[in-house]
């Protein structure tokens, strides 16, 4: 088997004590996939389709943003103040920066990083 480049990445962003008030805005999260495309140079896709699924402490909003050969996906806790991000790319991007970028609009005290190289 040859073993050929990666295929894509994805990065997982899991931030914690996030202010309650940038969970529960649906304008906000769209502007949020809005700002982060452009913050990792990717091109969107439309729009973002932002719903709120779940029941009790399941329950908030959700996002899911095309970008070109890619996704973007949003879960937001508002119960536990957390927000999780999972990008992935076919074009590599800078990781630290999704990170920087999302830790700062949900004004969150603490981000974990996980990223993968995939194919």
């Amino acid at each position: 088997m040859v073993k050929s480049l990666p295929w894509g990445q994805t990065t997982l962003i899991d931030l914690f004590d996030c202010k309650y008030e940038l969970l529960i805005d649906k304008k906000l999260l769209s502007n949020f996939c809005t700002y982060l495309c452009k913050e990792i140079d990717v091109k969107p896709f439309g729009n973002p389709k932002i719903e709120r699924f779940g029941e009790g402490n399941l329950e908030g909003l959700s996002a899911m943003q095309f970008i070109e050969t890619s996704t973007l996906v949003v879960h937001l806790d508002e119960i536990n103040l957390r927000a999780f991000i999972d990008i992935f790319a076919c074009k590599k991007f800078n990781d630290q920066k999704a990170m920087l970028f999302s830790k700062e609009f949900f004004k969150s005290k603490e981000a974990k990083l996980k990223t993968l190289f995939r194919g």
